[in-house]
């Protein structure tokens, strides 16, 4: 075995590991890694201002790539920086290996200034955290930590690193993480027992989310859909499940309160939940808001989130491709004619549903086209049209993700990304994350503004890489989603009631002069008539862009 530093095991391992970018923010800690990775160019660091920008930049790469991604954060006050995007990473299950450095363990006993607990502050948004002490031990930590980031459920690992650790020489192995290979076939018999529930019900429904896109079962869903006539729905999916135009697909659940949820449900007497938390709403009440009537199975890589809220009449711990691949193979070969022909008939009603749905939400947007400010159907369609055939949508657009839907219509994987996790400002380093995963597409970003502010020293960075993505901002000058949500607390007692600390005015945020100011062309729209042109300026560019649109902030209230 080689005799080497800490510091160069570390980056050995992570070369062995196809490691290529570092996200991070340095500091002191971290200076002996910093110094020696000055030895291997064909390493890059990508320098944020942030930890917390450094995390969301790195989380949007390995959703991209699907691969692991490495991040650097600065000690205790930098790990708590990063912690509330490591809580989005943790909820959305992206594989990310986080490390930090503490100060040298000979002396922590002092509390030496910038130290802290890193382990413990790690350990309740990450699925592994660990703090090593010798040299020989670094190549199989980040192995391990590779390994556990990347094993269903996918998530973020820690690692704290004493700057001692690094300067120790050790005796080590490199070598490349052997990761677990999980896709894996499926109990026939109990497909079985599924398809002939399927087979029996009168309104069955399909949810699925992000564990259909990491197992790549998006035809598969297609395929049940049209073999049993069910009308899918979206539940806390940020990624391709199956294409938007298809006349089966509903769309994203609500899931702020119950009652939309159980509204949905209404009726239904087969619940088929396949990828997906059951459910994760943000104001639950004790009660489930599925009807006591719905038989419900639930089928997923991730034991934890089976049966975890609702208890489920069936339940498989399965690779979900290979589950559906299976069912729909049941479904095919035990239906009768009787049977195949009513769900044909059901599903040609979902269709002219879902039709007339998606003609009275344009027929409704046109009555607001030339509206000032400009309205959000108009900007997504803009949008829509000006990108190129090939552009990628990173999108954090919260109370306008609906309406970048109905624009985009994404019919094929990595057409639109959206952010997760629920805490705001990924939008703009994750664009930038996901511009450097795919360098031969351009990535477009569309961000929220009062998200935005949480990250917004991300167009500097943008800059500094010279990184061309196009960001869109979506300023309606409030904390729009706040609102909502106020509304949905009060009912009918918001009336007259106004809203405490939800806008973003005097000043006003001039997001095209921010973007100067960090050395990013700024553009400011607030005609509809002028979206097209600039949008096209702003896309034409070599670098990174950003086009600033003052647009409409409704809030209707009961």
């Amino acid at each position: 075995m080689p005799r080497m530093t800490g510091k160069r095991a570390m980056i050995e391992q992570l070369m062995a590991d196809g490691v290529r970018r570092v996200f991070g923010n340095p500091g002191t800690t971290e200076q002996g890694f910093m110094d020696a990775l000055r030895d291997y160019p064909q390493m890059e660091f990508m320098l944020a201002l942030h930890e917390g920008v450094a995390v969301c930049m790195a989380d949007a790469y390995a959703r991209v790539t699907r691969g692991p991604a490495f991040v650097e954060v600065h000690i205790a006050p930098g790990l708590g920086n990063s912690l509330g995007m490591l809580h989005n990473a943790a909820v959305g299950k992206t594989p990310l290996v986080v490390y930090a450095g503490q100060s040298p363990g000979a002396t922590l006993l002092q509390e030496p200034h910038l130290s802290g607990p890193l382990v413990d502050m790690a350990r309740p948004v990450c699925k592994w955290a660990a703090q090593i002490h010798h040299a020989h031990d670094v190549p199989r930590a980040l192995r391990r930590a590779f390994k556990v980031a990347m094993e269903p459920p996918q998530g973020p690992v820690f690692l704290s690193l004493p700057m001692d650790t690094l300067d120790e020489e050790a005796d080590v192995d490199i070598e490349p993480t052997t990761h677990t290979r999980w896709r894996g076939r499926v109990d026939p018999a109990g497909m079985a027992e599924v398809a002939a529930l399927l087979l029996g019900a009168e309104r069955p429904m399909l949810m699925v989310g992000d564990g259909i896109a990491l197992a790549d079962a998006q035809p598969e869903v297609v395929a049940l859909a049209e073999t049993a006539g069910l009308p899918v729905f979206e539940c806390y999916a940020s990624e391709f499940t199956m294409p938007a135009s298809h006349p089966l697909n509903q769309g994203a659940l609500n899931f702020v309160t119950p009652g939309p949820l159980r509204a949905t449900l209404e009726g239904c007497d087969l619940l088929l939940v396949v990828g997906a938390p059951m459910f994760q709403l943000i104001f639950p009440e004790v009660q489930s808001p599925v009807p006591a009537s719905t038989k419900i199975v639930q089928i997923d890589i991730n034991p934890w989130e089976i049966g975890k809220n609702v208890n489920a009449d069936l339940a498989f711990l399965a690779d979900p491709k290979a589950a559906l691949a299976e069912l729909v193979d049941q479904v095919r070969r035990k239906r009768t004619p009787q049977q195949a022909r009513v769900a044909t008939a059901r599903a040609e009603k979902i269709g002219e549903r879902t039709k007339a749905a998606r003609a009275r939400y344009w027929e409704q947007a046109k009555k607001s086209w030339d509206a000032t400010p400009i309205s959000a159907p108009r900007l997504m369609h803009e949008i829509r049209h000006a990108l190129p055939d090939d552009a990628l949508v990173f999108a954090e657009a919260i109370t306008n993700s609906a309406h970048l839907t109905q624009a985009l219509m994404p019919d094929e994987p990595g057409r639109l990304v959206r952010v997760r996790g629920g805490g705001i400002g990924p939008g703009l380093p994750g664009s930038l994350g996901a511009q450097l995963a795919r360098p031969d597409r351009k990535v477009v970003g569309i961000c929220s503004d009062g998200a935005a502010m949480y990250s917004i020293s991300a167009l500097w960075t943008a800059a500094h890489h010279r990184i061309p993505v196009t960001y869109v901002m979506l300023n309606n000058a409030a904390y729009r989603i706040l609102k909502l949500n106020m509304v949905e607390y009060l009912g009918k007692a918001a009336r007259g009631r106004g809203f405490t600390a939800m806008d973003l005015t005097d000043p006003e945020l001039r997001f095209d002069r921010m973007a100067e100011s960090m050395g990013v062309p700024g553009f400011r729209v607030d005609k509809p008539d002028d979206l097209a042109p600039i949008l096209k300026k702003a896309l034409d560019l070599g670098g990174p862009s950003l086009v600033d649109v003052v647009m409409e902030s409704p809030v209707p209230i009961p």
